[in-house]
């Protein structure tokens, strides 16, 4: 499983440790996931993922996940996510038009 937020893409990074000597090693910054189930209201379903702990907040700091995916890019969201945001957006279409 990829250390990889399923909303907002953040992922592992990379840098140096730094001692008291100013001797350099390598480390890796890892990314708060957290296992969740969120909500979806226009699908009216839940769904499990994967999300970093700022991106939890990000959601609900938004609204919602419906409101989150619709105004997040293609690029940044997991190829689950993305099939979420694609089932919401149908969905509000078939309620726009009726």
């Amino acid at each position: 499983m990829a250390r990889r937020c399923e909303l907002t893409g953040k992922a592992v990074m990379s840098g140096n440790n730094v001692s008291h000597a100013h001797r350099k090693t390598r480390r890796r910054f890892m990314p708060n996931l957290c296992n969740v189930t969120l909500q979806s209201e226009a699908l009216g379903s839940q769904f499990r993922l994967r999300v970093s702990a700022h991106a939890l907040r990000s959601v609900e700091h938004v609204g919602g996940l419906d409101v989150f995916l619709l105004k997040s890019h293609d690029g940044q969201l997991s190829s689950r996510a993305l099939k979420l945001k694609r089932a919401v957006q149908k969905k509000a279409q078939v309620q726009a038009a009726a």
